[in-house]
């Protein structure tokens, strides 16, 4: 054990910069600048975790968002080590290889990091990564104003000089809206990869797939092949795979046609699927239910569901805008599995005939609770069914 003396202790340097954000309803706020000195525009969120920082800014679906943190005082704990793998050669402490919001807002930035684990302060690693962050605002206001009106459009500069605010709303009213951009493109691997070994495989579609999805498809005891989120059923099927995950990741699910289309193929040839995130989306709009977005979405690791079947609530961990309408499911051959204890929204389906189930939330974790992992046994349960007929 660590002495108190022994424990690695970091001081921020990439700050006391200008900082400006600005929302597209022309609410401004100033603040201290920190990380990287640039200007970015994209969809302002609230994520209302405690901690898990690490794990929040390298998970896909934050891609092409500002990301504001509720808890008030972030970066206490700094960053681990960010290059360390596991023995399947999987990033050890982040959900991707690299930060994928395009910005982040905090209330106060702790400008000391100290922890055993600590190889980086914040502010450094997103200096490093070009990202820039905002510090000494009322994430309480910022939040309320996202929940009131629903999340919005937003540009953050950080800069060494004054900041024109004029400027940058200009900028930002001719920037492109997050409903607009292309996202797969960006976050899915171009060529299938390998992680670990063994004779049966599951197939992971990357649509924007957490690091902790392959972690835990793995301790399934299956060697994990991560494909592109366009690959085609034939492709896929030529892996003879014993099962499928149809991953996390961000934007709209309507824009993913080609993964909505192997779905279908998936669910009428009965392969064991699951879907998580939007991945659910997708395997319900395959199914032939319809989404809408959300006003604010689900972003933390404290949303409660209830597993209708059991009638026991689970505290979950959760990132998306959109969600399945529970009305569209009616006319499906899925039924509701879980809801959201809050506002009812779906947070589960299952097929009523075929090996199909799909959740909304995280049951990954990675940050949050792992009170869900038993959805990956329910998976290798289906699998297992399809292995006794053999």
């Amino acid at each position: 054990m660590l002495r108190v003396s022994e424990i690695p202790t970091k001081k921020a340097k990439h700050v006391n910069k200008f900082g400006k954000l600005v929302l597209e309803d022309g609410t401004v706020f100033d603040g201290m600048g920190f990380g990287y000195s640039t200007t970015v525009s994209g969809e302002v969120v609230f994520n209302t975790g405690m901690s898990g920082y690490t794990e929040a800014l390298t998970d896909p679906s934050y891609n092409g968002q500002i990301l504001t943190l509720t808890y008030p005082l972030v970066g206490n704990y700094g960053i681990p080590n960010i290059l360390e793998k596991d023995e399947d050669d999987i990033k050890k402490y982040l959900e991707s290889d690299r930060i994928q919001v395009r910005a982040l807002v905090v209330h106060e930035l702790s400008l000391t990091a100290s922890h055993w684990n600590l190889a980086m302060t914040l502010d450094e690693w997103l200096y490093n990564e070009k990202i820039p962050g905002i510090t000494g605002i009322d994430t309480r206001a910022l939040t309320t104003k996202l929940r009131t009106q629903g999340v919005m459009m937003g540009i953050l500069a950080v800069s060494e000089k004054e900041i024109d605010e004029q400027a940058l709303k200009a900028q930002l009213a001719s920037a492109k809206k997050y409903n607009d951009e292309e996202f797969m493109a960006i976050v899915s691997t171009k060529e299938p990869k390998t992680y670990g070994t063994g004779q049966e495989s599951i197939i992971v579609v990357d649509t924007g797939v957490k690091n902790a999805i392959l972690r835990n498809v793995r301790k399934m005891g299956y060697k994990v092949i991560c494909v592109p989120w366009n690959y085609s059923i034939e492709k896929i099927l030529s892996y003879e795979p014993k099962g499928v995950v149809i991953a996390s990741g961000p934007g709209d699910p309507i824009k993913c046609v080609e993964t909505m289309s192997t779905a279908k193929s998936l669910i009428e040839r009965n392969i064991p699927t699951l879907g998580i995130c939007l991945g659910a989306q997708i395997l319900g709009l395959a199914g032939g239910a319809s989404t809408y977005k959300l006003k604010y979405g689900h972003r933390g690791q404290n949303k409660s569901c209830i597993d209708l079947d059991t009638e026991q609530v689970y505290v979950t961990s959760q990132n998306h805008g959109y969600c399945l309408d529970p009305d569209s499911i009616k006319n499906t051959d899925f039924r509701l599995w879980f809801t959201n204890t809050d506002d009812k929204t779906v947070e589960g389906i299952r097929h009523k005939e075929k090996k199909i189930l799909a959740v909304q939330f995280h049951p990954e974790a990675s940050p949050g609770p792992f009170d869900c992992m038993f959805i990956f046994e329910e998976l290798k349960r289906l699998i297992g069914e399809d292995n006794a007929k053999n």
